[in-house]
């Protein structure tokens, strides 16, 4: 309490108060008093004029009736009159109060006042008694002289003047009375004055403590245009502003938790100590973690197993703060780790970025890749040998042998047209992949397109001694398809069971409407396809037995080629093979007409 600023400004406004009416009490009291005695003065020093004029005029020395006689009227007006003889006794000749008559002055009256006026002085002094049965008086003394200006005596006068110091208490006790009266006055309106003013800083003082606890909802009421209203009005006015800035970094970190939160990629922040200040849900995923666990874990806890050079001992020691590294994880995944140090403002290290990004898909792809160029240059470099040592053989003279000639040059149309269909292959799928591709859709029935491709593959079938077993549950399965691409993917399928099945073998065909999905089922009694290998049977190149693939003459893009082909149409081709299933099972599926047109 007492250290409040109400307390102080209160104790302040009442000492200033206090101080002034005292000052002001004083002055007056002083002023009264020496006016009242001023007025005393001038009547003792009027009347002591009148007397000595009449003393003058008698013999007061051997007369002392007449003196009597003039000095008896003063009595009624307060006064005590002494006429004093200059003798060695002092003694009093005449007085307003005859009991003082002929007695020694020096015990009765003050002494100091007597010896002044018979040394020529006129005295006077001023006698405050606070003891009952005194009075208080005011002392004058004169003295007299006789025709040859010799002191012969002294007038001395005493006025009452306890009505002056009566009305003097009264107005001292007015005064006090006036004095605390305007102090109580002075507390009150401190107090209001004060409360005007500490109440909107208080205000002010409990909303900040409320803003400083996260509540920044806080106005203050501005109930006037000084400098406390202006003290408010500013006050709500950085409140707003401050509302307004933190809602924009609020927004902010919004905007940069939902980027961070559904990156591709994961983020994981790091302080300088190895403490994990931040991970992505992504990030979270990639480490097989989840964010409780992770948190109890230092840095290099996390990634130390995965790669050394990742924590920050290894980091600090070789003072290298950008860069990146790899980690391989569980079941093949890879991850690129790039990372960036986090500096403070004077330079020194704050923590630790890494950004990881799942590599395992660009790297299956470029190894793809590496491999669908060293396959297509195998592909044409076998042909091209082949086709290079026959002509040699030819230009060294093989020509004059009319039936070698032959047979070498069937061998290098043989291996033109394996070089033409690998090209042809090519250019379609890469038609297919930048969606160059030139389609004729139109309404067909899958079964005239399966009839027809099964005519073509009549006598590759019948050379292999091979039984095409064909069933359709429906005269009319209406498709929205490209009639020569349709046949080219159910060409490809037959084919292929043509080859890899053995003589005498069977291949059974089937088409069906089920829930508005036509499907063509081919299935062989061949040798089908090893579990481990279905997975990659539609990529490029990909051969189960790549030198029997070779062999029957085979580029290793046909399922590739069919795969996009259905895909294009909104369907699908799949292979089944090994468990349960004798031989390779293929099922090719495309949506019925009206399915097809709701789709366009």
């Amino acid at each position: 309490m007492f250290k409040s600023i109400r307390f102080k400004f209160i104790t302040i406004y009442f000492l200033l108060v206090f101080m002034a009416m005292i000052i002001v009490g004083v002055f007056l009291i002083q002023q009264f008093e020496q006016y009242h005695l001023g007025v005393v003065r001038g009547n003792v020093t009027q009347i002591a004029g009148s007397v000595m004029t009449t003393l003058e005029d008698i013999d007061w020395k051997n007369n002392k009736e007449e003196i009597q006689k003039n000095i008896s009227p003063y009595e009624k007006m307060g006064m005590e009159i002494y006429v004093i003889e200059k003798n060695n006794d002092f003694t009093i000749i005449s007085s307003t109060n005859l009991s003082y008559w002929n007695r020694n002055a020096m015990y009765i009256l003050d002494s100091d006042l007597i010896l002044s006026a018979f040394h020529g002085e006129i005295k006077e002094k001023d006698i405050v008694s606070d003891q009952e049965g005194q009075r208080s008086s005011k002392n004058m003394v004169f003295p007299l002289y006789d025709e040859h200006s010799r002191i012969t005596g002294a007038l001395y006068i005493r006025q009452n003047i306890e009505d002056i110091y009566a009305t003097l208490d009264q107005s001292k006790f007015i005064l006090t009375r006036a004095i605390i009266l305007a102090l109580f006055i002075t507390i009150i309106l401190g107090y209001l004055l004060a409360k005007s003013i500490t109440g909107p800083i208080n205000d002010v003082t409990i909303k900040a403590e409320k803003m400083a606890k996260g509540d920044f909802n806080q106005v203050v009421e501005v109930k006037s245009d000084d400098e406390i209203g202006q003290l408010a009005g500013m006050f709500n006015y950085l409140t707003a502003r401050l509302k307004s800035a933190l809602q924009e970094m609020s927004n902010e970190k919004k905007k940069m938790d939902t980027i961070i939160n559904n990156m591709a990629d994961g983020l994981i922040a790091t302080t300088a100590e190895g403490i994990i200040i931040h991970a992505n849900p992504v990030a979270l995923g990639m480490l097989n973690t989840n964010e409780k666990i992770l948190t109890k874990k230092s840095f290099d806890d996390v990634f130390s197993p995965l790669n050394d050079k990742l924590s920050l001992k290894y980091l600090a020691k070789e003072k290298k703060w950008y860069g990146n590294e790899m980690i391989e994880m569980d079941k093949g995944v890879k991850l690129r780790a790039k990372y960036a140090p986090i500096v403070r403002e004077d330079g020194e290290l704050e923590g630790l970025v890494v950004l990881l990004q799942d590599v395992t898909e660009h790297e299956k792809l470029e190894n793809m890749r590496k491999e669908f160029v060293a396959n297509v240059s195998h592909e044409l470099k076998t042909p091209l040998t082949t086709i290079k040592s026959y002509t040699e053989t030819l230009l060294e003279g093989a020509m004059e042998n009319k039936e070698l000639t032959g047979q070498f040059l069937t061998v290098v149309e043989s291996e033109t047209d394996r070089m033409t269909r690998l090209v042809q292959d090519l250019l379609q799928l890469s038609n297919l992949d930048f969606k160059q591709a030139q389609w004729n859709k139109m309404e067909t029935n899958v079964n005239e397109i399966v009839e027809n491709a099964i005519l073509k593959l009549d006598v590759s079938a019948k050379n292999k001694k091979q039984q095409i077993d064909y069933h359709t549950s429906e005269e009319d399965l209406t498709v929205f398809a490209d009639i020569d691409k349709l046949e080219q993917v159910v060409l490809n399928v037959l084919s292929n069971a043509i080859k890899y099945t053995a003589e005498a073998g069977k291949i059974h065909i089937e088409t069906k409407n089920e829930n508005d999905v036509v499907k063509i089922i081919i299935h062989d009694n061949g040798i089908g396809i090893p579990s481990k290998d279905l997975p990659r049977i539609f990529e490029r190149f990909y051969r189960v037995d790549k030198a029997r693939t070779r062999e029957l003459g085979g580029t290793g893009l046909g399922l590739s080629i069919a795969k996009q082909i259905m895909e294009a149409h909104d369907g699908k081709i799949e292979l089944f093979s090994g468990e349960g299933i004798t031989g390779t099972k293929a099922i090719i599926t495309l949506p019925a007409v009206e399915k097809a047109f709701a789709s366009v």
